[in-house]
């Protein structure tokens, strides 16, 4: 079986990335499925490792070639960003501009056919921009490092997909961007993802964006006809297994209890107040629309835990086997089959 090689980002160095990588790396069974590569500071690992009881000792490498992909042992590229003094849990510019680092370096491994996709540690938004990249966060920074004109969101809890049309801007700018063409590319990026992970023919259900579908145009102002109709029209057309728009309301409860393998979200908290819900904990957050998979743990730095040894690493688990299942295969093989239960993207 390929064992894809996984570039993991450290994230903001003030947060609970380190961390989160130390626990999640010191499960031994991990390694059967993937070579795990960390992009980061070594020595911010081995403070993390000491904190959360995982000293695994660090093997600094410069290419991937180098690395040993052993259990029982940490490979990264060690950029040499982050003072051994800088504390948990404050904001940092230094740190906001070396996250940034990390994910251009993961960038230039895949764009390179060094790794096989991108997982990140969270980063604070704050940080970054104080670091000197003003970019919302990590969907649009990946979107200009690779050149993409246009990604989106997918986010996977158990039970649960989402993919959204709109992500990081008000509810009216939101609004107002919506119309078809981006609502078909959305559902049309969603349904390739899925079948990519092993999902032959995926039952997508989209939202409207007024209460009740507009109910025909009883709420709103005819936004469900003019702005996503057409999109649903043109990808059933094409053969799609696409209904809606429908009441969001319903839709996330129909597709919690199977009837759809992926909702199409209108509009940032549309999509992800239902998988806060479900479990922040166990969710995974998918760039979709890269020349490479990109996954993230679903939550942020949380800089009141940070270096306290007490995060969760759930989200971090579940986003390595998510870019696992989603991998580009060098040797050419599929993506690993998905199941409906373990929530795949």
């Amino acid at each position: 079986m390929y064992r894809p090689v996984i570039a993991i980002t450290m994230g903001d160095a003030a947060g609970v990335g380190p961390e989160t990588i130390m626990k999640t790396l010191a499960d031994p069974a991990l390694y059967q499925r993937c070579r795990p590569l960390v992009i980061g500071d070594a020595g911010r690992l081995r403070e993390a490792g000491r904190i959360v009881g995982r000293p695994l000792p660090i093997h600094c490498v410069d290419t991937p070639q180098q690395a040993r992909f052993e259990a029982g042992s940490v490979d990264c590229i060690d950029l040499g960003l982050i003072p051994a003094d800088l504390p948990f849990g404050q904001l940092s510019a230094l740190a906001g501009d070396a996250a940034y680092r990390f994910i251009a370096k993961a960038v230039e491994l895949v764009s390179a056919q060094q790794a096989d996709a991108i997982c990140t540690a969270p980063l604070n938004k704050e940080a970054l921009h104080a670091g000197g990249h003003l970019y919302p966060g990590h969907t649009e920074m990946l979107a200009k490092l690779t050149g993409t004109p246009e990604v989106s969101m997918m986010l996977v809890a158990p039970r649960l997909r989402v993919i959204h049309v709109t992500t990081h801007i008000g509810l009216l700018d939101a609004i107002a961007r919506i119309e078809p063409g981006l609502v078909q590319r959305t559902i049309e990026r969603g349904h390739e993802t899925l079948v990519r992970a092993g999902i032959a023919r995926p039952r997508i259900g989209v939202c409207g964006i007024n209460p009740h579908a507009g109910e025909n145009g009883l709420f709103g102002h005819g936004e469900e006809a003019t702005k996503i109709m057409p999109a649903v029209a043109a990808c059933q057309a094409r053969g799609l297994d696409v209904e809606g728009p429908l009441p969001a309301d319903t839709l996330f409860f129909r597709a919690g209890r199977g009837d759809f393998d992926l909702v199409v979200a209108m509009y940032h908290d549309q999509g992800h107040g239902p998988i806060k819900v479900l479990g922040i904990e166990a969710g995974v957050n998918i760039t979709v629309g890269l020349p490479v998979i990109r996954t993230s743990v679903d939550h942020g730095t949380a800089f009141d835990i940070a270096g306290k040894g007490i995060v969760d690493e759930r989200s971090l688990q579940e986003a390595l086997r998510q870019a696992i299942d989603l991998a580009t295969r060098r040797d050419g093989s599929p993506a690993a089959a998905a199941t409906t239960e373990s929530a795949p993207a």
